[in-house]
């Protein structure tokens, strides 16, 4: 990774928040949200925001059609 890539801010805009399902010790809580990175789409993302969604830790983003088959895959779970 080039060093300017590495430099570069990462912008956000939290576009919907779908749900928390989780906290952590600090106040931190894993949420399902819609988030449109660096001016992109939208995408369903996974990660620990903190309490005013100013600073995230480390999550996972997919598209509607990951989103749908991790659905299918979640259905077909016997929890």
């Amino acid at each position: 990774m080039a060093k300017e890539e590495k430099d570069r801010e990462i912008t956000f805009e939290l576009v919907e928040h779908i749900g928390v399902f989780g906290k952590d010790t600090k106040g931190w809580t894993r949420e399902l949200n819609k988030v449109a990175w660096n001016g992109g789409p939208a995408k369903f993302d996974i990660r620990n925001w903190d309490e005013k969604h100013q600073k995230m830790g480390r999550g996972i983003t997919m598209t509607e059609e990951e989103f749908t088959e991790l659905k299918g895959i979640m259905k077909d779970l016997a929890v």
